[in-house]
């Protein structure tokens, strides 16, 4: 049963309503539409499909079997597609610039497609890392009634009896450099460790937002954890069509969902399931979205009084398909609830709040993925932020699963990941050594690249816990070890990291919360002093562009105000 609405009040009775509008509606004749589908509200249905990877080779089905959904809630449903930059793929080499900033693209892409066609709501389908945050970037800068579907993960693989992610594979490029993986096992793994369609299967960044989205009230409850080859897929996307219209009816819309509250609920479960330290960019982005100051000081606040309570990959041994079967995203938060770790008054997609859907979920204490609250892994989160003489603006680390959480030793300085990597592939890297990577922040690199290559090449030579690795850059959420990246203000920009020599000591405590450089403020001084900027390969195009509109990464690696020097809200006009 669909509800009557009336098109005078929404943004598509720009294209579709009144004489004025006749060239418009000759567009929709021509695509076989109807009168009757030209008087409906027009549903935007973005899906980020493609072929780049199996991150995104299941959405497009996805997404349309959810125009079904929209029209039995009495909306025409509008196809369109944006683009992805799959960060399994971009890794390790210059690629890897364009990942964070695809997140822009795909917002703004989003963006300027529903403005330009006055769409009146959106469901959006994502897979790969930057599609998650920039769909819901785009939601809540829009502000029409929204729900985001993720497409779900890939099943493990299946390698010597046991499950494999991606991960494995980056592991095993340093087993097989350090002479322990021959060339042939490295690869049958390669062959066998990702299955089929979906996004990778450990607590990365795909599934961490994958949990924001659930957390926040975004994404229909215990909808994203599905693994993308699972038939109910359809009746989620399917789900997500038909209640947008029910959105669109009562006018509920993203930034009634998506409050302070709502963003504290989302960083207590990144926290609590040992997710990505992408996170802390990307809860930070989104709410700026909403005008709302949430940076990643807010973030790691947070963290610090959180239970890690998931014992998901990397840090422990179960995978989203565990996870889904566990009972999903909520049964991580029912115990949360219980806990008095989350608020449970946002409102949700649902229409209903956060603690009224948990009241659906009973607890299943026989599930093996997530502990209780009172008896949790350990009792604070999975991710932890730090501050001090080294990183003023604040840096990150995800210590889920370590069991060191001091580290102090000579600094190894490259300018560069490729320079970095070449070391390690050289087993030039002393056991001690804090290994800093710089010149690869938002502006310096530019774009802020992930450095799983080379984490992961040094577990795989057995030096995972033996280093440090310290970076203006990101990590992956399938990072492991002692890596702290976010480090501001960046080398770009002058910060501390930018004046660090070779066998400077750095000192971390990622209990107390500290990353320190034992360097005086007179030395400091004076190679300030004599610091020069850096120029970089990208002098034209989009990374360019990025380059002069990009903020500090504490703040999120910003480029535009938000919503706080909006005068209008597109959903509005």
């Amino acid at each position: 049963m669909s509800d009557t609405f009336d098109k005078a009040k929404l943004p598509s009775r720009h294209v579709s309503v009144g004489p004025e509008r006749a060239p418009h509606r000759s567009y929709y004749y021509a695509m076989g539409m109807t009168e009757e589908e030209i008087a409906r509200p027009f549903v935007g249905v973005v899906s980020a499909g493609n072929d780049s990877a199996p991150c995104n080779t299941a959405l497009d089905a996805q997404a349309n079997v959810c125009r079904a959904g929209v029209e039995t809630g009495g909306g025409t449903p509008r196809r369109f597609n944006t683009i992805t930059v799959t960060d399994g793929i971009a890794m390790g080499h210059q690629g890897m610039k364009s990942s964070l900033v695809s997140r822009e693209v795909i917002a703004d892409s989003i963006e300027l497609s529903v403005r330009g066609h006055c769409y009146d709501a959106l469901v959006g389908f994502a897979g790969c890392d930057k599609s998650l945050p920039g769909m819901m970037m785009a939601m809540l800068r829009l502000n029409v009634p929204s729900i985001f579907v993720y497409g779900g993960s890939i099943l493990p693989g299946r390698y010597h009896d046991e499950d494999v992610t991606v991960v494995d594979v980056f592991e095993a490029v340093g087993q097989y450099a350090a002479g322990g993986c021959p060339l042939k096992e490295l690869t049958a793994l390669e062959k066998v460790a990702c299955p089929g369609h979906g996004a990778c299967g450990g607590q990365f960044t795909a599934n961490t937002m994958a949990c924001v989205g659930e957390a926040i009230g975004l994404s229909l409850p215990n909808s994203n954890m599905a693994p993308a080859p699972y038939k109910s897929r359809e009746e989620i996307g399917l789900a997500a069509g038909e209640q947008v219209m029910t959105l669109l009816a009562r006018n509920i819309r993203p930034r009634d969902i998506c409050t302070r509250a709502a963003f504290e609920n989302a960083a207590r479960v990144v926290a609590a399931t040992g997710g990505s330290t992408n996170a802390a960019l990307h809860l930070p982005a989104m709410a700026n979205e909403c005008g709302i100051e949430f940076d990643l000081f807010d973030v790691a606040e947070i963290f610090k009084s959180t239970p890690y309570i998931a014992d998901l990959k990397p840090g422990g041994q179960y995978v989203a398909k565990d996870m889904h079967e566990a009972g999903g995203v909520y049964m991580a938060m029912k115990t949360l609830l219980d806990g008095g770790f989350l608020d449970p008054e946002p409102l949700t997609v649902t229409g209903k709040s956060l603690g009224e859907n948990l009241d659906e979920i009973t607890w299943n204490p026989d599930q093996k993925v997530f502990y209780d609250v009172n008896q949790p892994i350990t009792p604070t989160g999975g991710v932890v932020g730090l501050k001090g003489s080294l990183a003023p603006e604040g840096a990150i680390v995800k210590v889920a699963g370590m069991a060191r959480l001091q580290f102090s030793g000579a600094a190894r300085v490259f300018d560069c990941e490729e320079d970095a990597f070449a070391a390690v592939e050289r087993r030039d890297i002393a056991e001690g050594s804090v290994i800093v990577i710089r010149y690869e922040g938002p502006k310096g690199g530019p774009g802020m690249r992930e450095m799983l290559s080379t984490t992961a090449a040094l577990y795989g030579q057995g030096m995972g816990e033996s280093v440090a690795l310290i970076t203006d850059g990101r990590f992956s959420g399938a990072t492991r070890g002692f890596c702290i990246g976010h480090v501001g203000p960046e080398a770009a920009d002058c910060g501390p990291i930018a004046l660090v020599e070779d066998g400077d000591i750095i000192s971390i405590d990622a209990e107390a919360g500290t990353i320190d450089l034992d360097v005086s403020e007179t030395i400091l001084f004076k190679r300030r002093s004599a610091w020069q900027p850096r120029t970089n390969d990208y002098q034209s195009g989009a990374l360019w562009r990025y380059a002069q509109n990009v903020g500090p990464a504490v703040k999120g690696a910003l480029t535009h105000p938000g919503a706080s020097k909006e005068t209008h809200v597109f959903a509005d006009i």
